[in-house]
């Protein structure tokens, strides 16, 4: 079973930059499409970016276009957050799989294993 951990989220000002890390313990995610997705209160969850296990092509919404970088190294998914604005607070998730399909995908339901969720907040 894969267990996925976030980390890096935080308190950050407007125009100020974060990077989320997505790692499994004791597994490599190279093999995994990783998709990022955010909710913030009262909203839908929305997928943010992704990163396909085939040739590691990537997406991004358009609200986060220009600003955001997903990346893989070591095993691991990286999402660097750039000009980051208060639209941008949520709870930042990730999620894998399954192996069989691997296809960068905004669609929640094409994920197997989530992790926990961390928060970022844009605030002055």
């Amino acid at each position: 079973q894969l267990q996925l951990v976030e980390s890096g989220g935080g308190l950050v000002q407007p125009g100020g930059s974060l990077r989320l890390s997505c790692a499994a313990s004791g597994f490599s995610l190279d093999d995994y499409a990783i998709g990022w997705f955010r909710q913030a209160p009262g909203k839908e969850r929305e997928g943010v970016s992704c990163i396909s296990s085939n040739r590691w092509r990537t997406n991004y919404a358009d609200s986060v276009k220009g600003r955001f970088t997903i990346s893989r190294d070591n095993g691991k998914v990286y999402l660097q957050m750039n000009s980051l604005k208060p639209e941008d607070t949520a709870v930042y998730y990730c999620a894998a799989g399954p192996l069989t399909y691997g296809v960068c995908s905004h669609l929640s339901y094409r994920y197997t294993y989530w992790g926990q969720g961390t928060q970022v907040t844009v605030s002055s």
